[in-house]
């Protein structure tokens, strides 16, 4: 079949996607993965057709209001921000959405373009395969609110309350229902509102599929039928890597070091961050690998801390003592597929959620929020990850389940049951 993957978001949004397209071409499909500009690379270096949609995530990130999203200490003070990039990705996914899906006999779509997509697909009479990175408002349950909430519950009774708000909440956006109408009308695509879809795709039962270990985030009980726990898609390495030859002489120079990087996060304040992340090394006493990322982290010299660009975390965070991130939900998975202790450090949307089940499946000592993060607070928890052999113990338990999981294989059944005629998809 002639598949084409939409995506949309930062590079954890992205890269499980690419490793699924990865899976796809090898089992005898032709895979597209439409992604904004700044993945080409990656996506044309495993072996995929590269597909452009408008935008870029990381200079919204690093706007005005992107700041006011790293800056927000709760969902509720970063709402603005996030409706606002939310309405701009929604834009951006409309402008390039039809060009991307050409010549397509399946779309494959991240929640975030499920509108778009189903009505594209619709039009071209394809298939459509819905697939999600983490609990949303797709799959409503009483066990937990949506990831973009965090670890708090509001009971079964609230939390089943709060998906219908969301869900009602969803057509009330008057700048996102124009750019909708907007869509429809210049593609000349049927008329289908937000709250209808929601009622469509539950009535229907249409499959979702949710590419997270049910070993980290069980599947509720009360879910409609349809709705899919699956397991992990993993990135894939760019072919014909090498170990950097810095990389391999700092590890083994000395005992495992300390992994730290925030990976998408674009805070305005990287040099206070860069100083702040040098004085918990060395408060804690340890070895650190610093990875600039988005935020363009930076190591302020010595032989004890290694300054290093993108690398593998596949890799990578097997080598280390313990892994600081952001907990999103990618780089979360590599950490728990290593079966390393971590520190989670979150700031924004589903990575508060993430670094409450790693603390809650001992993985972690602690997470900090990223709006109260100090050099004495990190130092504190590296030396709980490192010195307390029970959060080793329970990775390593845990990365064991993990890695029988194959949520890209479970994908690549789907879809050649589709491709048979055995099957159908939204």
């Amino acid at each position: 079949m002639k598949i084409v993957i939409i995506t949309v978001g930062s590079l954890g949004d992205t890269a499980p996607f690419i490793g699924l397209g990865a899976r796809l071409r090898a089992a005898g499909h032709d895979v597209a993965v439409a992604a904004q500009a700044s993945f080409e690379g990656p996506i044309r270096d495993a072996g995929l057709e590269f597909r452009k949609m408008p935008g870029d995530i990381r200079a919204d990130l690093a706007s005005e209001m992107g700041q006011k999203l790293h800056k927000a200490s709760s969902w509720l003070k970063a709402f603005p921000a996030t409706l606002w990039l939310a309405e701009k990705i929604l834009s951006e996914l409309a402008e390039g959405i039809v060009a991307a899906a050409e010549g397509a006999e399946l779309l494959i779509v991240h929640r975030i373009a499920l509108m778009h997509g189903h009505l594209v697909a619709n039009a071209m009479k394809v298939p459509c395969l819905v697939l999600e990175l983490f609990p949303s408002g797709l799959a409503p349950t009483g066990e937990f609110l949506p990831a973009g909430f965090g670890p708090t519950s509001l009971g079964g009774w609230g939390n089943r309350a709060v998906y219908q708000l969301m869900r009602a909440s969803a057509g009330k956006s008057k700048k996102y229902i124009a750019s909708l109408e907007e869509f429809q009308t210049k593609f000349g695509l049927p008329r289908v509102d937000p709250a209808t879809l929601y009622e469509r795709m539950d009535s229907e039962q249409w499959p979702i599929y949710h590419a997270f270990s049910p070993s980290v985030v069980p599947r509720p009980a009360d879910w409609r039928e349809g709705l899919e726990v699956i397991g992990y898609f993993w990135p894939v390495r760019p072919r014909q890597w090498e170990p950097p030859a810095q990389i391999v002489d700092f590890l083994g120079s000395g005992p495992p070091p300390v992994f730290i990087g925030f990976g998408s996060l674009v805070p305005d304040e990287a040099g206070r961050l860069s100083e702040l992340v040098t004085k918990a090394v060395r408060q804690a006493k340890v070895r650190a690998i610093v990875q600039a990322g988005w935020g363009n982290l930076q190591a302020n010299g010595g032989d004890d801390i290694l300054a290093i660009g993108s690398v593998p975390h596949d890799w990578l965070f097997p080598k280390m003592a313990a892994v600081v991130h952001a907990a999103g939900a990618g780089v979360t998975a590599a950490g728990l597929r290593a079966g390393v202790p971590a520190i989670p450090v979150p700031a924004m949307n589903d990575q508060p959620f993430w670094a409450d089940r790693l603390v809650k499946l001992g993985v972690s000592p602690g997470a900090i929020r990223f709006q109260k993060l100090s050099a004495e607070r990190l130092a504190f928890f590296i030396g709980q990850a490192i010195t307390q052999p029970t959060h080793r113990s329970a990775a390593l338990s845990l990365a064991e389940r993990i890695r029988t999981e194959d949520g890209a294989g479970r994908i690549v059944q789907v879809v050649s049951a589709i491709d048979d005629g055995r099957v159908t998809a939204a």
